[in-house]
């Protein structure tokens, strides 16, 4: 049995781009209730040399339009990264949901052997087929981000449990 390269993406990001809407309001009304200024919310981290919760779900965006984008042969979408509350992280996640939901499945069609270059001109470039690109770099990347962005709001007090971070599937 095979599955397609979009099906084994976009419905994924999708998935956890939603509960991490979610999460993300819980956490704006958790901070109203407490009393907790949103931005020890926002800025906090697991660990100092680690990017703060903003960060954290900015970047879960960027590899859900980047890795979608790439596999399907379009331009990459970039955003400025301005956000500073919840509200705007919610947008951000609004903008990239429907960024990937232009995206049609025909246009995945034989992205597995697609050649996707990482970080081109530089000594650092590396080139992986689509298919090692998703499932080696791009979801290990997004769900990395995503968990982290969870696991400080969950450390920092916020009542989410692991039905908040899966979603609806």
């Amino acid at each position: 049995m095979t599955i397609s390269m979009y099906s084994a993406s976009i419905p994924v990001f999708k998935q956890m781009l939603n509960s991490l809407h979610n999460v993300l309001a819980k956490s704006d009304a958790h901070a109203t209730a407490k009393n907790i200024a949103p931005d020890a919310l926002l800025q906090a981290r697991l660990f100092p040399d680690m990017f703060p919760l903003l960060r954290q779900v900015q970047i879960a965006a960027d590899f859900a339009r980047g890795v979608s984008a790439r596999l399907a042969g379009s331009a990459v979408p970039v955003y400025e990264e301005t956000e500073k509350t919840f509200a705007d992280l919610q947008a951000l996640i609004g903008r990239t949901l429907a960024s990937i939901d232009a995206l049609d499945a025909a246009q995945f069609e034989g992205s597995q052997e697609r050649e996707i270059v990482l970080r081109p001109g530089t000594p650092k470039e590396k080139k992986l087929s689509g298919q090692s690109y998703l499932l080696h770099y791009g979801l290990p990347q997004f769900f990395f981000h995503v968990t982290t962005a969870y696991a400080i709001l969950r450390h920092n007090g916020v009542e989410i449990g692991k039905k908040d971070y899966m979603g609806a599937y």
